[in-house]
């Protein structure tokens, strides 16, 4: 018989239980002292309440401070703590409320739904409701809901105050234009940047223009107003200040329902205050200042609040440099051959950044009529299938599938009203009507977006099918072009691609990409 030994079982824990990576993130509104202290209060109490926990290991703490944080892309720390659960360095995340997390519905969810595909929950201390939850997302949506609104609410009141303290003249900047300083809430000059402004302006009216300037202090190592380089675009914006003649206009900018900021074209109204503080430059140096301004821009074909110089001449912004993305500027050569050409704006700014050099314009000119020439020369063999095969994508099956959506979209709405239904009668426990509402969001939820992207579907194939059909009529009729047409050009190319000094792609609105080479 032979000898069996037995090996005894081993009991010890062979591996050890790996901790929860657990994160916690603050936020506060606002830069005041108080609230300096809520978030202080909030990062010791989160750095304790992880730590004190055996199963969890410490992953960080990441909070924003002074910040409205109505959107998720104006919170650095936000994003970053994103970033890092897209690395695995995070399992699990604490915060105090759905508030401080996000106050608006849209991110909340998308954030919500994005960190439990990376397999990240959060764990909201105040409404005590843990993503990892099957039945959480109803509840989640209500109370983002609740703290958009809330967000809305503050918003409305805020503009309330602000648009009081403009009527009454009591409204105080807190940020000065180069030039001043604030002092117990008013404005005061500040005599060396001051100096700067006058300077400036006497340029402006010795007839020199904003880029000149703008060198001419960088040469100086003047610093910016927050230390950096000067541009024209900086010089114009003081130019255009009125708070220099000692005036001040509030309301030149305004939020959306949305938290969007735009410019006051006169959507608002707005509130001029005269003699609101000592002034730079006189009413009649900066009255002369705008006439020049504007006299130069009608020179230039500059129409202000039009894009300022998208329009100045055909290639003007779209030609993208494939090297580094800048988009190309237009220069005059004053010696050589190519008096015009275009250059790639991060080359002119430092060679560094882009090896691209520049590009003689009549080298695009060209490049388009051949370009041309061949779409006319073989139209039929490019441009028909083309329509046709968008012809047969924009056909009535997607159509008939939009419809179906708007179908499913109005039968799932009833069936949540039947639920609210049997519930407000008592005829459903609440588990079950959360479980079943929960399905049914999620479903009108999968349906809206399939809509979406069949609604922008057809949207841009129209669109194409309709450019396409413009090109191949114009196609079909025209004659070879013996010139640069810069009304043809802007007709049907979106933008230029530069590959290289050599070859360059022309992107037609009717959405295909044809490359030629660059003849010099």
């Amino acid at each position: 018989m032979k000898k069996v030994t037995k090996i005894g079982q081993n009991t010890a824990d062979v591996t050890e239980k790996s901790k929860l990576r657990v994160a916690a993130y603050c936020r506060v509104s606002t830069d005041s002292d108080k609230q300096l202290e809520s978030l202080d209060t909030q990062i010791k109490h989160y750095e304790t309440y992880i730590k004190a926990n055996p199963e969890w290991e410490f992953a960080g703490l990441y909070y924003d401070e002074g910040i409205t944080g109505t959107k998720k892309e104006k919170r650095p720390e936000l994003l970053r703590m994103i970033a890092d659960c897209e690395n695995k360095k995070i399992d699990f995340i604490v915060t105090k409320s759905i508030s401080r997390f996000a106050r608006n519905t849209t991110d909340c969810l998308e954030l919500v739904r994005k960190l439990l595909d990376l397999g990240v929950f959060i764990y909201f201390e105040k409404e005590n409701i843990n993503t990892g939850s099957m039945e959480s997302e109803l509840m989640l949506s209500i109370l983002s809901g609740l703290a958009e609104s809330e967000s809305v609410s503050i918003a409305e009141n805020s503009k309330w105050s602000v648009k009081r303290r403009f009527q009454n003249g009591t409204f105080k900047i807190s940020y000065p234009p180069y030039g001043y300083d604030t002092a117990d809430g008013k404005l005061v000059i500040n005599e060396p940047q001051a100096e700067i402004v006058r300077f400036i302006f006497s340029e402006i009216l010795s007839g020199k223009g904003t880029g000149k300037i703008a060198d001419e202090l960088n040469r100086r190592d003047v610093p910016s107003k927050k230390g950096g380089r000067w541009t024209a675009t900086t010089i114009r914006g003081i130019v255009g200040n009125e708070k220099y003649t000692g005036d001040a206009i509030f309301q030149k900018t305004y939020t959306d329902m949305h938290f969007n900021r735009h410019y006051n074209y006169g959507e608002k109204d707005q509130y001029l205050i005269k003699n609101h503080h000592d002034a730079i430059i006189s009413h009649e140096e900066f009255n002369a200042a705008q006439d020049i301004i504007e006299q130069r821009g009608k020179e230039k074909g500059v129409e202000k609040y039009q894009g300022k110089y998208q329009n100045r001449y055909p290639f003007s912004g779209i030609i993208i440099c494939e090297n580094c993305g800048g988009k190309f500027k237009r220069r005059i050569h004053s010696t050589g051959k190519h008096n015009i050409a275009w250059c790639c704006g991060n080359h002119i700014t430092d060679t560094k950044k882009c090896s691209m050099k520049y590009i003689p314009e009549s080298s695009f000119e060209h490049a388009f009529v051949t370009m041309m020439n061949k779409l006319i020369f073989g139209h039929q063999i490019v441009l028909k299938p083309l329509l046709m095969g968008l012809r047969s994508i924009s056909s009535e099956d997607n159509i008939s599938k939009l419809n179906d959506l708007d179908k499913k979209l109005e039968e799932n709405a009833e069936q949540r009203k039947v639920l609210v239904g049997l519930m407000t009668k008592g005829y459903l426990e609440p588990a079950v009507y959360n479980k079943s509402n929960n399905e049914l969001l999620q479903e009108a939820e999968r349906l809206r977006r399939q809509k979406e992207s069949l609604s922008l579907f057809l949207n841009c194939d129209t669109q194409h099918l309709n450019e396409v059909n413009e090109l191949l009529h114009f196609t079909t009729k025209a004659n070879m072009l013996d010139s640069f047409n810069s009304e043809i050009f802007k007709c049907f190319v979106e933008r230029i691609i530069v590959y290289s000094r050599t070859e360059i792609g022309f992107k037609l609105k009717c959405g295909i990409t044809l490359r030629e080479r660059l003849v010099r």
